[in-house]
C-alpha cells in the first residue's frame, strides 16, 4: 500500500469513528424513541465501516497509530465545535498541538 493511500485510509477511519461517535451522541439526546433507534442503527453501520476499513488493509497498525491518533483528534474537534457547537479551548488546541507534533514525529519513521 503506498504511503498516500495509507494516510488516506486512516483519514477516512478516523472519520467513520468520530462519525459513528457524533452520531451515537445524537442518538442518546433523540428525543423520539424512533429517531433514536435510527441514529443508533445508522451510528452502528459507521462504526463498523470504521473496523472494516481500519484493520483490513495488510498493515502494521502499530506503526500507523500516532497518525491515525492526529487525524481522530482533529476530526473529533471538528465534529465537536460543528455539530455541537462545543468550540475547543484554549489547553485543548495545545494538547492537540502536541498530539500533532507527535504523531509527525512517528509518521515520519513509520510510513
Amino acid at each position: 500500500m503506498s504511503r498516500t493511500t495509507a494516510i488516506l485510509v486512516l483519514a477516512l477511519a478516523a472519520a467513520l469513528e468520530a462519525g459513528g461517535d457524533a452520531l451515537m451522541r445524537n442518538g442518546l439526546h433523540a428525543h423520539s424513541q424512533a429517531a433514536r433507534v435510527a441514529l443508533f442503527a445508522v451510528a452502528a453501520l459507521v462504526l463498523f465501516g470504521y473496523g472494516w476499513t481500519v484493520n483490513a488493509p495488510p498493515w502494521d497498525f502499530g506503526k500507523l497509530l500516532g497518525l491515525y491518533v492526529v487525524f481522530f483528534f482533529v476530526i473529533a474537534q471538528l465534529l465537536s465545535w460543528l455539530v455541537f457547537k462545543q468550540p475547543p479551548s484554549g489547553m485543548v488546541l495545545l494538547g492537540g498541538a502536541f498530539i500533532v507534533v507527535g504523531g509527525v514525529i512517528i509518521s515520519t519513521s513509520t510510513l
